[in-house]
């Protein structure tokens, strides 16, 4: 399959999306449908559905049984490394960031996207596909998805050069108050080891945020793959009286990248809070 056929990177992400689907709609141990039935119900080839299949299967959702077919895998164990009363300011990480857009295109949100932006599967969302770069090489690919009724106007050239929630707040009156972001290991597929340049099946970390303004409404919700050989997390764990004091330091220099989000993004007073640190690592 070629990854640089326009539209393509859009097709699997619907693929996915709508496998997701599936697999929300059942408990684990149940069977979906086989590939060919998938084809004929979302109408794509054979090798998107396969690639869906495959990042999903490298990502833990789903089982493969040989002779038998595909099941929803067990679920997670989920384990919160910041307790509820307590949020520590998270520093930048190292480089310079830059972005080479993969896609940029409007379309109906669907059933699952809908669901996390509490909108109609009938309204249209904004749809970025995107490069990450640091120094000039390739750190992530980040699937943004966006409320399209709230940045009108909004142009590929615009994301790719400047801040979106700095758009957002000064053109439309949106303010980005809060972000609930969840991450995990997986590995890379055939296709983002290409945008990646990493081998294919090497780990990788994937970051899944859903963003919300001022008013609670959900603004954006990304998920991101970020090169696990380059990139790490880094959890500060403090005890006792000393943790208030840690959570009320807020960094003073501006510039850099939070782990998972876009440089800028939450920039101009509006702090993120959690207790991890994201790590570029230099490469051998």
């Amino acid at each position: 399959m070629d990854v640089d056929v326009p539209g393509t990177v859009l097709k699997r992400e619907r693929a996915r999306d709508a496998v997701l689907e599936l697999i929300e709609s059942r408990s684990p141990g149940d069977a979906i449908p086989s590939e060919r039935a998938l084809c004929a119900l979302l109408g794509v080839s054979r090798p998107t559905v396969r690639s869906a299949i495959d990042e999903l299967v490298a990502a833990g959702l789903l089982v493969r049984e040989h002779g038998r077919g595909m099941f929803v895998a067990p679920a997670k164990i989920t384990q919160e490394l910041v307790s509820a009363d307590l949020t520590l300011t998270v520093p930048r990480a190292a480089g310079t960031w830059s972005s080479r857009l993969l896609e940029f295109t409007t379309h109906q949100a669907g059933a699952r996207v809908g669901r996390k932006l509490r909108m109609s599967p009938a309204e249209d969302i904004l749809y970025v596909a995107r490069l990450r770069l640091v120094d000039g090489a390739p750190m992530a690919i980040e699937h943004l998805h966006i409320r399209a009724a709230l940045a009108p106007g909004l142009s590929a050239q615009e994301l790719e050069n400047g801040d979106l929630y700095e758009h957002l707040r000064d053109t439309h009156g949106v303010h980005v108050h809060e972000a609930v972001q969840a991450i995990e290991p997986t590995v890379v597929t055939r296709a983002e080891a290409r945008f990646l340049d990493v081998p294919e099946l090497s780990p990788a970390l994937l970051f899944e945020r859903l963003t919300s303004d001022t008013a609670g409404r959900p603004v954006e919700y990304v998920h991101s793959l970020y090169r696990g050989d380059r990139y790490r997390i880094v959890s500060r764990l403090t005890l006792g009286p000393a943790a208030a004091a840690a959570a009320a330091v807020v960094p003073a220099d501006g510039d850099g990248h939070h782990p998972g989000i876009p440089p800028g993004d939450f920039a101009h007073g509006d702090a993120i809070t959690s207790s991890t640190r994201g790590d570029i690592q230099s490469g051998d």
